[in-house]
């Protein structure tokens, strides 16, 4: 079974300063698009990109699901690990330490946000054309 990468959304956009929070559903939405056009070998997996606040409304695109969390990503986030752990490997994209601490103790794997940008091209802003 493939691995489950979840990616907390807000994170991953928030550590890249380029004015996301002036369109935090556009860079949620540009991250997720990022994400669906990955080298799929080298991020391997199935992708869910968790979003939260004003970036609810981003949808599912091919090759990327996305939750919207009800209340805190970051609870989300740990009850997707809690219900996949015991069955599949589990890596979460985030650099939130508290989240970090939470999910490892469920057993998930952490990958940073910097980590996850290598492998994806997303810099945050709109490419100009």
């Amino acid at each position: 079974m493939e691995p489950l990468i979840l990616v907390d959304g807000a994170n991953v956009v928030g550590s890249v300063p380029d004015g996301w929070w002036r369109d935090r559903a556009g860079a949620a939405a540009r991250l997720r698009d990022a994400l669906a056009a990955r080298d799929r070998s080298a991020l391997p997996g199935e992708v869910t990109l968790v979003v939260e606040g004003a970036a609810r409304g981003v949808a599912a695109i091919d090759g990327v699901a996305v939750e919207a969390a009800p209340q805190s990503g970051d609870d989300h986030i740990v009850a997707l690990v809690a219900a996949n752990v015991g069955h599949r490997t589990v890596i979460v994209v985030t650099s939130d330490r508290g989240l970090h601490r939470r999910v490892a103790e469920l057993g998930a794997s952490i990958v940073s946000p910097g980590q996850l940008r290598a492998t994806i091209s997303y810099g945050g802003r709109r490419q100009s054309t």
